[in-house]
């Protein structure tokens, strides 16, 4: 469950589609500072992510960062993506039109410092970067016949 203020926040947010700066500063230094992170609030923020249509560098960086530390070091038990916590992030990163630039950002971060992490996730981030690779190089050869 997420707090009333997370609420409107996050209403807010959708109703401009943008994440500014200052929205970042809001949400780290009042909305979450001092708040228990729980698997809801990592699915409102992923959420947010895949809805808005602009945001700052900020975003990205603040994102990636709270939901690597949530699931890598704040999750039981420590430094391990289990099974479960896999099939969760998985869901949240995957939610909408498929992952974002951010989620996949997430999913790698996430592999890349648990000590351990369930061959779901390990997975996904592979498949995804498979086919973000095959779509550049896809762009790539587009490019070249038309120059």
């Amino acid at each position: 469950m997420i707090s009333n203020h997370l609420h409107e926040f996050v209403d807010h947010i959708l109703e401009r589609r943008c994440i500014t700066d200052g929205d970042v500063n809001r949400l780290s230094r009042e909305l979450l500072a001092d708040a228990v992170l729980t698997p809801d609030v990592i699915d409102v923020l992923i959420a947010l992510d895949c809805n808005v249509e602009a945001a700052s560098a900020n975003w990205s960086e603040y994102l990636v960062a709270t939901v690597v530390d949530y699931v890598v070091w704040t999750s039981r038990p420590t430094g391990i993506v289990n099974r479960e916590s896999a099939h969760w992030l998985v869901a949240s990163l995957s939610a909408g039109e498929g992952p974002t630039a951010n989620a996949m950002r997430i999913a790698f971060e996430v592999v890349r410092e648990a000590e351990r992490c369930d061959e779901m996730l390990i997975g996904f981030a592979l498949n995804k970067a498979n086919s973000k690779l095959r779509q550049d190089l896809t762009r790539s050869d587009s490019a070249l016949l038309v120059a």
